[in-house]
């Protein structure tokens, strides 16, 4: 009887020995859960946002913005980064254009350095076409970028954005756009400057053929600044711009195929829902495929629509990319 008596006394040990385990554990688990909703996790985005200067084109050209205050304008909007366009500043109808041009960058440059903003790219226009099939006027457009490769330069800036517009025969499109960009980034490469292509119309939108070129040239100072918008292929009239837009190259396929060869973004927009939403991109698809990539430098806001203002335009945008970043990280 004893021996019964002892051993039921084990028994209820080790019972009651596993009820304080299995209570203690659930203790446990509930102070993590506990823990888990009282410190929420926080990321942040795999990018900084940067102005693109386009978005307050109007703004500028009707002398509503002075677009030496740009950096301040984009500083008390949110940016951090900003991206110039080169045709929006008068500079060239100076007695002296070279001395005009520099005393424009050190302005802009000590406006950048007051509100604390990084100077990042120059959008470059207006200089000549890059892929045109005359050797002699393509060798002179390149002189005409190398100012910008030094503006850049002393800017602090990362790149220049070129155009590849010439001619638009694909083939041979390939062959002058190499040459011209492979002459051009070997001078950008002793000023630690890259020369970079958006998609901005015609073959440079063919995103396949961009990314061939882009394999053909094969420096490391030379990639691309891929545009969720800009993949018209032709337009109504055979106009580079103004016109409708007959035939496009898949966006999202152009956006992927562009991405390895990025050293900036820029993130195109038109219109919004009242959610929010952008009306004709799917944003958070092109983020994905953004993050997809590995890319986390900047993504530039470029909002280019009619129905809202510019300001109001650039806000949605830079909104837009905030909410979804959270959804991905």
């Amino acid at each position: 009887m004893h021996k019964t008596i002892f051993k039921g006394l084990i028994c209820m040990l080790i019972i009651s020995s596993c009820k304080n385990k299995t209570t203690e554990n659930t203790i446990t688990e509930e102070k993590e859960e506990e823990k888990a909703i009282e410190q929420p996790i926080t990321s942040e985005p795999f990018f900084e946002l940067s102005l693109a200067q386009w978005s307050l084109h109007k703004e500028i050209q009707s002398g509503k913005l002075d677009p030496i205050d740009f950096a301040q304008k984009a500083k008390e909007l949110g940016f951090t980064g900003i991206e110039y366009v080169s045709q929006l500043y008068s500079y060239k109808d100076a007695k002296d254009p070279d001395k005009a041009l520099q005393q424009l960058l050190e302005t802009l440059k000590s406006k950048s350095d007051e509100h604390n903003v990084q100077n990042l790219l120059i959008m470059v226009d207006g200089e000549g076409d890059l892929a045109v099939v005359d050797e002699k006027e393509r060798n002179q457009t390149i002189e005409n970028h190398k100012k910008w490769v030094d503006a850049a330069q002393f800017l602090g800036c990362h790149s220049i954005r070129v155009n590849l517009f010439g001619t638009n025969k694909p083939e041979e499109w390939v062959q002058v756009a190499t040459d011209g960009l492979t002459k051009l980034s070997e001078y950008a490469a002793t000023k630690s400057i890259n020369v970079i292509v958006e998609n901005h119309g015609y073959l440079s939108s063919d995103a396949a053929l961009l990314a061939k070129v882009m394999q053909n040239v094969n420096k490391p100072n030379c990639g691309t600044l891929p545009d969720f918008g800009n993949f018209c292929l032709e337009r109504e009239g055979g106009e580079r711009w103004g016109t409708k837009c007959v035939k496009e190259y898949p966006k999202y396929k152009g956006i992927e195929e562009l991405m390895p060869f990025a050293k900036g973004v820029s993130a195109k927009s038109y219109d919004f829902d009242s959610e929010g939403s952008e009306t004709t991109i799917d944003y958070k698809k092109m983020l994905e495929i953004v993050k997809n990539s590995g890319y986390q430098g900047y993504i530039g806001v470029e909002y280019e629509g009619e129905r809202l203002g510019e300001i109001e335009g650039i806000i949605a945008t830079r909104d837009l990319l905030n909410n979804l970043s959270k959804q991905l990280n």
